[in-house]
């Protein structure tokens, strides 16, 4: 199949063509010719205004409900919103009933996948069924497919589970995820531990319920090596506290979530359940200190974290509503608000290598993983601008820029 882009601005740092509006021609999955001008005829044309191309966006945490929870939102479903979302790569999470905790289930989740434009990477449960207890077949999963082992939003609250995950994993080069959460701390805590909660009447998780963990995590990895990765933090110590564990050396990298980038728990006096999410929204000290982690470094990747709630466990009480939003819309806009198109384009398109995909460029002869978008829209997002299952969006009603068209992978273009 061929497939021709007219008049691109190409945004990728490592190609010869960074910053230049070029045709692009991609035949069978392949990029053939990058040019001012190509004639030559396609099976599809892709035509927009002020298109722009980028390296292929990839999000380490994703949901999807599939299996036992497809009411919220199917894989098909998931995987037809991500590549609309300009998205080419997506780690999903374990969160499934039953728990992706055997190499059969990695195998059956990859292959829901297989005729999809978007990559599915699947990430195997730390621990059997996700309860802390025992670890999982880390190994199997990974000859299945498993790109990294975590329990999704469960800390591994045993300290030596995670020394043996950390130490048993260096045999294949898994990577390890630990939620940053110590429940000891955080109890029953609602939002974040601050003024606003108090105000509220809700109970506060205080940021230290993330720093003694993150702290503990990082002992563990000093003492026993491998690789450690550290998703969704959220406060201004913890980017310390990581930014010095690189310095030491330590194998270890981060995420956050991009809501965490935009909103502050000044939101929450609404009671809006879809505010709810975990780790909460901190303060702007925090926020501050997470936008200057990921520009210097310290945060390697953001992530949309998006996890659809069906409407039952969502429109409630806040106090009993559960934690999550879809992010995977809103992804590129939210981050256009902050940053730069270029910017954005670099920062989406982070964190594959640590998961152990191949990052390619835009050049002649490189594997077609690319992301196209229009920078330069500014629009209030509503429901109508929902491609997932579920509608739980903290974004209902907030002003975003830039506006994701789709993706081609070697296996064609999927997007709007």
């Amino acid at each position: 199949m061929k497939l021709l882009i007219k008049s691109a601005k190409i945004l990728d740092q490592q190609s010869a063509f960074h910053k230049q509006t070029k045709d692009i021609l991609i035949e069978d999955g392949i990029i053939k010719r990058i040019s001012s001008e190509i004639k030559e005829k396609a099976d599809r044309e892709i035509r927009e205004g002020n298109l722009h191309v980028s390296r292929g966006w990839f999000d380490s945490s994703v949901s999807f409900g599939e299996p036992g929870y497809e009411e919220r939102e199917t894989i098909a479903n998931g995987l037809d919103t991500a590549a609309k979302s300009g998205f080419t790569s997506v780690v999903l999470n374990a969160s499934t009933n039953p728990v992706i905790d055997t190499n059969s289930a990695v195998i059956s989740i990859k292959s829901k996948a297989l005729d999809h434009a978007v990559n599915l990477l699947p990430t195997g449960a730390l621990t059997v069924k996700s309860e802390g207890i025992d670890l999982a077949e880390l190994y199997d999963m990974a000859q299945g497919g498993a790109v990294s082992f975590g329990d999704y939003k469960q800390p591994v609250d045993n300290p030596n589970l995670l020394k043996l995950a950390l130490q048993y994993t260096q045999n294949f080069g898994g990577l390890v995820q630990s939620f940053p959460q110590e429940n000891k701390i955080a109890g029953k805590g609602q939002v974040n531990e601050h003024h606003s909660s108090t105000s509220l009447g809700l109970k506060g998780i205080p940021n230290l319920a993330e720093e003694l963990q993150v702290a503990r995590d990082l002992f563990l990895l000093e003492y026993t090596g491998g690789k450690l990765h550290i998703p969704t933090i959220s406060t201004a110590k913890t980017v310390e506290l990581i930014r010095k564990a690189k310095e030491q050396g330590l194998d270890v990298s981060c995420s956050v979530a991009i809501h965490n980038l935009i909103f502050t728990d000044d939101v929450l006096k609404e009671f809006d359940a879809n505010t709810k999410v975990q780790p909460p929204l901190r303060t702007k000290e925090d926020l501050e200190a997470l936008i200057e982690g990921l520009k210097d470094g310290s945060i390697d990747m953001v992530t949309s974290d998006h996890n659809p709630i069906d409407i039952e466990h969502k429109k409630v009480e806040f106090e009993n509503a559960m934690y999550g939003t879809i992010g995977l819309e809103t992804a590129f806009g939210a981050l256009g608000t902050i940053f730069s198109a270029e910017d954005c384009a670099e920062i989406l398109s982070r964190g594959k290598n640590r998961f152990g995909l191949k990052a390619s460029t835009i050049e002649e002869g490189e594997p077609a993983d690319l992301s196209l978008f229009s920078p330069e829209v500014d629009y209030k997002f509503t429901k109508d601008h929902i491609h997932s299952t579920s509608e739980n969006s903290i974004f209902l009603g907030s002003k975003l820029k830039g506006r994701a068209i789709g993706i081609i992978t070697k296996k064609g273009f999927a997007g709007l």
